[in-house]
């Protein structure tokens, strides 16, 4: 077994031996098995990848596995190749077995990894059973009642798609005054919607009876100039976002904490007939 312990996630890292572990308390956690081979200062030597629940035990191995070796020959001249003592190099790839499993994303690797579609050694698959399904797309109006519920699945060009436009055109929005951070006024036009998944896709639609549904309600922003402090610039500010709504907030009270969070100042309602 090697001693040198391989890295990982940089400042995360404890190593013991051939041993790393690494914890992550946040972002993205994935369940894994997998055995890799590698060279060069990215994928030193062989190693054992273990992770789960947000842990990761990496063990360095003896080289069980090789690195992937691809010989060319380039056309060096005689000076270049007297110096060298051959006419060829190496290019080196890792090789990885196993999986990696992660929100709701499932990836198999057997073999060479090159993040080349054409050469890499893996597939990826969402199952069915791990899936949301998007089942409704509503709209509400100023009190947050019920306007509309739009087409399921509308395909482009379809009557349902056309009902569609005209159901999110004519959907009550509010308009409301506000100073951008630099103390430039624009308008804002809300209008809220609400989405609903369900568990499972396919032959495993029934495992939303063992689940809730996944509901989300939100603030869809229309701004009448770009905002945000990239505004101008050849990155561009912001013209349209969205915020998830608390239980009971409606337009403005939903736009005064966007405001808030973004350093903007609410001024208040706008009659846009005016």
């Amino acid at each position: 077994m090697s001693n040198m312990a391989i890295r990982w996630s940089g400042e995360n890292d404890r190593y013991f031996g051939p041993f790393t572990y690494a914890r992550e308390r946040r972002g993205y956690r994935s369940l894994a098995v997998v055995l890799g081979s590698g060279d060069g200062d990215d994928y030193p030597g062989c190693r054992l990848r273990l992770s789960a629940f947000g842990h990761t035990l990496i063990i360095a191995l003896p080289p069980i596995i090789r690195p992937h070796a691809t010989r060319h020959y380039p056309k060096w001249d005689a000076a270049t190749v007297a110096r060298l003592g051959r006419d060829w190099y190496d290019d080196f790839s890792e090789r990885e077995y196993g999986f990696t499993y992660g929100e709701g994303f499932l990836n198999v690797k057997f073999g060479r990894q090159t993040h080349d579609s054409s050469t890499e050694k893996n597939f990826g698959w969402f199952p069915p059973w791990t899936q949301w399904r998007f089942v409704r797309h509503s709209l509400y109006g100023l009190d947050g009642s019920l306007f509309a519920d739009l087409p399921h699945r509308a395909r482009y060009g379809s009557p349902e798609y056309a009902e569609s436009r005209r159901l999110e055109e004519s959907c009550p929005t509010a308009t409301f005054a506000f100073k951008d951070f630099d103390g430039e006024e624009l308008t804002v036009t809300t209008k809220i919607e609400e989405r609903e998944w369900l568990f499972g896709e396919r032959g495993f639609a029934w495992l939303s009876l063992f689940r809730k549904p996944k509901v989300r309600r939100s603030l869809d922003l229309r701004f009448s100039d770009e905002t945000g402090r990239r505004k101008g610039s050849w990155k561009g500010g912001t013209i349209g976002s969205g915020i998830t709504l608390e239980p009971g907030q409606l337009h403005e009270s939903g736009f005064r904490h966007y405001c808030a969070d973004n350093g903007m100042a609410f001024i208040g309602p706008v009659d846009p007939t005016q």
